[in-house]
Formats: C-alpha cells, structure tokens, sequence
C-alpha cells in the first residue's frame, strides 16, 4: 500500500516538472499533511457520533479528549510515507525530515497514551463513587492507589517517551551509551542528583500499597486539621479547615509520625468539659444533656455518657462525650451541646455555675479587760499576750517600774 501510495505522488509530480525540484516537494509534503490533517478530524467526527453505549461513551470521551494528537499524528504518518517521494530533497536533509517526524510523532504517541490512562482510570473512579452500597473506604483507598500509581505511570511513561524521541539524534544516542557504560563517577553523580526524586517516587508506591493515608483522609499536622486533597507521586496537598494549604513532601508520612482521624472510620468521638459549682445538681445536669444530646441531629446514636472527670478546690470538671458520624460534625455538635447547656444552666440551675467564696471575719472587738479578746482574731500570737494587755514599762510615784498599765493609765495591780 505505502509503495502504491509512492508510484501515485510520483505520477502526479510528473504534472509540475516546470517548477523547481525544492519547491514541489515542499508543496507537496505541506498539502498532503493538510489532507491527512482534516482526513483525520473527519475520522474523530464520526467516532463521536457512536451511539450511545457504556463502551461507546468511553470511546467518544477518549476520541474527543485525542481529537487534536490523532489529527496530528495522521499528518505525521502520511508525511513519513510520502517523503520518499520528495525527490527534491538532498539525503541529509530527508534524513533531517525523516527524524524530525519520527520525533513528533514518537512524542505525540506518549502523549496519547498517558492521556488515554488518565481517562480510563477516571472513568473507573466515577462508576466506583456511583455505586451506593460501596464503602466510603474502599472508594477513598481505590482513588489512592490508581492516583499515585497514575502518577508513577504518567511519569516513567514521559521519561520513556523522551528518551526514545532523543535517542534518534545520533550525537545523544552515543552520549546515553557511554553514561550506560561508564559505570563510575558519571553514574554515581546522576544518581547522586535524583536521590531526592527517587525518595519520593519510592515513597509514592509504598503509600499506594499501604496507604498511611487515603484522598480526603482528615489528619493533624503542625496542630492544623488538614484534609488530604492531592497526592501526587513526590509531594501531598493538604488543605487546611481554612482553605490553606500545605505542600509536603510523600517521604514526610513515612519518616514522620502524625494523626490520622478517618484512617478506619470516619465516626469519633467528641468530648466537651464544663466547669460547675460544688452544689450544681448533677442529676439535673445529666437529664438536660441527655435531652439535648439525644434531640441533636449531629450525634449518631452510638456513644454518649456524662462523668465527673476532676475537681478543685472551687469547681468540678464535667466531661461529656458524644459521638458523630465525622469530625466535622463532631466538632458542631460539641458546639452545640456546649451552647445549649450553659443557657439551661443559666436559667434552671443558676447556683451550678462556678463562684468564688471568702470567709468574712466580724470585726475585733475589744475585750472587758481593756484588750482585744482573741478568739476575735483569725491567727493570735503563740505565747505572747494579745496585743493592748501589755504597754510596756513604766515608772511609779516611787521611781519603780509599774507593770500591767492599762491604756488610759489605769494600774492593773490590786490595792
């Protein structure tokens, strides 16, 4: 068939020996690659037009995703065929040609083929989301491991591609064969170089086949909660309950430890604390958050309890735990059962809420016998007279000392 197709683009080069040799043959490459182009947009058309089917809307994707690498790989292929004919070239130049078209279109075929991996794998997430009786689970542990694989697959496909496009060119082909063969200080620098990147790639496989973590997996890192969003074959996306984002490496999640809340399941457990007063009611408390947990459409009815957790020497800790079926709406309902239970405290129960006491001592009274009378005072001196009964020394009408004088100047002695 390809000689036929030759004899015919000699037969109709005959018709133009009147224009020089270059110029017909450069003509006749550009309009053939012209035909083959919209003979290829005619072929994709009436592929996209299969009726509809499970198997035909898969094709129609993948037709209308290659629409523009088929057109191009057409004309590429129909100008290979017809450079023989080309007789207006020199030989280095159709060999120029000749490697030049099997170098697009050896780029254009991986270029393909990554694409149609892509939409295959795409296709098989979406119909394994649509199934209801599927496990949230299951769903996110399939969509980690075709992610990661198709990244790994995407990524040695494309270094693939372009080595076998370079190797064409003899200079690079000499030039990848003596890095092969010298097995010494070249190598050990190449490998030396893409240490980082082998890292990843490694660490890429072990997480799609252990999945430390999944796609939407919640997890804590650095204290933020973090929802996975990507995971590419070197590094992770992480966004933050704040629309953050955090870019880390995929060897992070096997050298370093972190939390990991929907590794097995979603549901957790909330715990709330609340801090009342010594005379609070505890089985009032425990009816009034029994009706608030159980009237709170967040709680999944599996786990809920009321306990004294601690105490002080002011308040007593209540701690409250309440399940739910993710963090998320844990996180609300804890909200919500902190919210009600401090409004029905404040209005039903208002002496449970935390206070703070003094010891308000009377006033000292003086004594009858002209001091203070100590069991009025809160720490009275050990072994020494409350203060008053004693002034000290003081002189006599005979120049003695008297003893025991009182305030106004009263002797305490009898006689």
């Amino acid at each position: 068939m390809t000689q036929h197709f030759v004899s015919t683009l000699f037969a109709i080069r005959s018709y133009f020996t009147w224009l020089p040799a270059p110029v017909v043959s450069v003509l006749m490459l550009a309009l053939i690659g012209v035909l083959a182009f919209y003979c290829g947009n005619l072929v994709t058309k009436q592929l996209l037009r299969i009726p509809g089917s499970r198997k035909a809307a898969l094709i129609r994707r993948i037709v209308s995703s290659l629409r523009r690498p088929t057109r191009l790989m057409v004309a590429l292929l129909a100008m290979l065929s017809a450079l023989p004919a080309a007789t207006g070239f020199t030989a280095t130049q159709e060999g120029d040609l000749q490697l030049f078209f099997l170098f697009l279109l050896i780029l254009t075929f991986g270029f393909s083929a990554i694409m149609v991996f892509r939409i295959m794998t795409e296709v098989y997430l979406n119909r394994l989301a649509a199934r209801e009786e599927t496990d949230d689970i299951m769903i996110r542990s399939h969509q980690t491991q075709i992610r990661v694989l198709r990244r790994l697959t995407e990524i040695l496909v494309g270094i693939v591609t372009v080595a076998s496009a370079l190797m064409l060119f003899p200079s690079v082909k000499q030039y990848g064969l003596s890095l092969f063969a010298s097995a010494g200080a070249a190598s050990l620098i190449v490998g030396l170089s893409a240490r980082g990147l082998l890292t990843n790639l490694i660490a890429g496989v072990q997480i799609a086949l252990t999945q430390p973590i999944r796609m939407e997996d919640l997890i804590i890192i650095n204290g933020d909660w973090c929802w996975v969003e990507e995971i590419n074959a070197t590094y992770v996306v992480l966004r933050v309950w704040d629309w953050r984002r955090h870019i880390v490496p995929i060897s992070y999640f096997l050298e370093n430890q972190f939390e990991n809340w929907t590794h097995n399941s979603a549901a957790i457990i909330g715990v709330v604390f609340l801090w009342v007063d010594y005379q609070a009611p505890m089985d009032r408390i425990r009816e009034m958050l029994n009706e608030i947990v159980r009237g709170c459409p967040l709680w999944d009815g599996r786990v809920f309890d009321v306990q004294v957790a601690d105490c002080n020497a002011h308040v007593m800790s209540i701690r409250i735990i309440a399940s739910a079926r993710t963090a998320l709406q844990s996180w609300d309902l804890r909200c919500d059962i902190r919210e009600k239970i401090i409004a029905r405290i404040r209005d039903e129960c208002p002496e449970a809420l935390p206070r703070s006491r003094f010891s308000m001592m009377p006033p000292q009274m003086p004594s009858q016998n002209g001091g203070l009378d100590p069991w009025n005072m809160m720490a009275p001196p050990i072994g020494r007279p409350p203060p008053g009964s004693y002034t000290g020394p003081g002189m006599g009408a005979g120049g003695g000392p008297e003893m025991g004088s009182g305030p106004g100047g009263s002797s305490m002695s009898s006689g």
